[in-house]
This record gives structure tokens, sequence and C-alpha cells, in this order.
């Protein structure tokens, strides 16, 4: 179990993490009924726009990983038309490319050259699988699905919480919401990206 950074996790447990999480995000698009695609996942966002924003985020890994900058334009931007006629094998399919990209020898001692600027790849790793592991509760919640989180990916994700801006990030993140100190940490979690759980 994670007690302080993540900064003290190998590279190995660091993929571990990053793989449990697409797993974890994974059994929740596999839950989505063929009916529940265009039901409101988040403002402005579908079930289905959320499982696209997620094969969008994937399919940045290997270019990124391999030395290429972010460019507006140059990467995969979010439509749902990424997803193909089955939004399964299409995220199924960007997932385990940026897995077999993160797998590479030495890829986790890379830096990776994000829009906010140089980045090293096991921090982007790290944002990666909190991403994956609030972006699963999104789901679960707009299907009807199983919430609970796997507790070593909400440990995890708290330790990238911790980092983010005491007001969120416009447009990307939500600002916190209060919750009792004696809140589990799975809801301590989703109240720093937002959600009301």
């Amino acid at each position: 179990m994670l007690t302080g950074g993540m900064a003290e996790i190998s590279p190995t447990e660091l993929l571990e993490l990053f793989q449990r999480a697409q797993a974890q995000f994974t059994d929740r698009v596999d839950a989505v009924e063929p009916d529940q695609w265009e039901d409101q996942a988040l403002p402005e966002w579908t079930v289905a726009d959320l499982v696209a924003h997620m094969v969008t985020e994937m399919l940045w890994v290997p270019p990124l990983l391999a030395g290429e900058p972010y460019a507006e334009g140059r990467f995969p931007t979010l439509t749902t038309d990424l997803l193909g006629d089955d939004p399964f094998t299409g995220w199924e399919t960007a997932a385990d490319d940026a897995l077999s990209a993160f797998a590479e020898d030495d890829a986790l001692a890379r830096t990776v050259h994000l829009e906010s600027g140089p980045t090293p790849a096991t921090t982007y790793i790290e944002e990666l699988t909190a991403d994956l592991t609030v972006h699963a509760w999104d789901l679960a919640q707009a299907t009807g699905g199983d919430t609970e989180l796997a507790p070593e990916l909400v440990t995890a994700a708290l330790v990238v919480a911790d980092r983010l801006p005491a007001d969120g990030v416009p447009d990307l993140i939500d600002p916190p919401l209060d919750v009792s100190d004696a809140a589990t940490p799975q809801r301590r979690l989703l109240a720093r990206y937002g959600r009301r759980s």
C-alpha cells in the first residue's frame, strides 16, 4: 500500500497500477448496455464521449513516449468516431497500445512533452492512472454499474489529487468539494475531483 508520494514506487509497480486502472475501466466499458451510449456521463459528455476521451488519452501515449512533442492537430482529438463500430474493441485496442508503450525498456525513464511542458514519464503514468480511476467511477455512475473502486488505485490517485491546484483546473477538473475528515478514501478522492458521491 502507498504511504507517501508515488516517487517511492518502482517503475514496475507504476506499470502494474496503470494496468489495473485500465482493467478497472475496461470492466466498466464492457458493462455499458447498447442503449446507454448516449446517456449523460458528465456535464456536456455522453457515455460515448467519456470513453472516447479515454481512448484519446491512450492513443497519445505511444507518440509521446516516442519523443513527439504535443502539438495542436498532431494528436487525435476527442471524437466518438474513435470508437468505431465496436466501442469496446476501440477502447481495448488503444489501451493495449498504451500499455505496450509504457512497458518498453526505459519508457518510464523518459521525458514526455505535454501541452503543459516537459514531464517525467513516471508523472505522466501516475496522472493517467488517476484519470482512469476517476473516470471508471464516472462511467459506472452513469450506467448504473459498479461504483466501488479498487482501494490501491484510490490510494494512488489521491497522491496525484494532492498535487492539483486548490481550486481545480479550469475546463478540466472541477474545484474540490468539502467532505468530512471521516470520509472514506474513495469519497475524498471523488470530492477532490469535484464529484459528489
